[in-house]
């Protein structure tokens, strides 16, 4: 009894360490934003002269709220376009058997594997050849593509729980396979599609990469792109105020969807990871 209580212990000590590493450079960001500049090399942890400035500043800034715009259009279309063809792939991984199934599966993964920024310079080019370059559909694009693989995954591992006795009965009463699919399938995965959607959304929300690549103005460019183009108003002023508040409101709700359904994103990848 007592080791079991030493051991646990030890974890406990571990996981607060491991907490308390991840926390500090978050909190580090969170108290420059209250500073007040002329404090900001005071090397203080806790702000000495709190103020409210620095977000102000940032939300009287056009560029910020249009970058917060574009993030919240762009990462809803591309997620709600994710899910649809994502669903249906999942479906017909979880429900049918054809030919060709296994590299489907395989040439998904292997699409997730790919490092993004080698794609990066082809993207590039053929957008800026197709007119879609600095656009919505331009990032709206690699976001479905790169979100496709994990929605498929964690989808058929949802879709292969569900009875398939179930789908049978629906169509023995007179429901076509479309039917029985949309109103018999569909609600009894809704729990697995909307834990898909928050980690599809999650993606869109945090990339970076895509956004700084393949916009030049704020006509899609997203708000961590648009954080990284932050200036202060002369040579002299510092931005880093400005940085951190931005920094912190793109987080938040990041935060808060983490914390509101964290049980549902843990089930959603431990169920992509081990049955997909």
């Amino acid at each position: 009894m007592k080791a079991d209580r030493a051991v646990m212990t030890r974890w406990l000590v571990v996981d607060l360490l491991v907490v308390l590493y991840a926390l500090i450079p978050v909190l580090w960001i969170a108290s420059l934003s209250f500073k007040h500049p002329s404090t900001f090399t005071d090397g203080s942890f806790v702000p000495r002269r709190w103020t409210l400035e620095n977000y102000t500043g940032i939300f009287d800034n056009p560029d910020f709220t249009r970058g917060l715009i574009n993030s919240i259009g762009i990462g809803l279309i591309a997620t709600l376009i994710a899910i649809v063809l994502g669903t249906m792939a999942a479906y017909a991984i979880a429900r049918l058997d054809f030919p060709g199934k296994n590299a489907l599966v395989g040439a998904s993964l292997l699409v997730a594997m790919f490092p993004q920024i080698s794609l990066v310079s082809p993207l590039f080019q053929i957008e800026r050849a197709l007119g879609l370059f600095d656009t919505w559909p331009g990032l709206i694009i690699p976001y479905i593509t790169f979100a496709l693989p994990l929605t498929i995954f964690t989808l058929s591992s949802f879709l292969r729980e569900i009875p398939w006795e179930l789908e049978q009965a629906a169509k023995m009463d007179g429901a076509t396979p479309f039917q029985a699919f949309r109103q018999v399938i569909a609600p009894l995965a809704m729990p697995g599609m909307v834990t898909t959607a928050i980690l599809t959304f999650i993606f869109c929300w945090n990339d970076f990469l895509f956004a700084i690549s393949l916009t030049s103005s704020d006509r899609a460019r997203t708000a961590p792109a648009t954080i990284s183009f932050f200036t202060g108003s002369t040579q002299f002023e510092d931005p880093a105020g400005s940085i951190a508040a931005a920094a912190v409101v793109v987080t938040v709700p990041i935060i808060v969807f983490v914390l509101f359904f964290q049980r549902r994103i843990v089930s959603g990848l431990t169920s992509g990871a081990v049955k997909g």
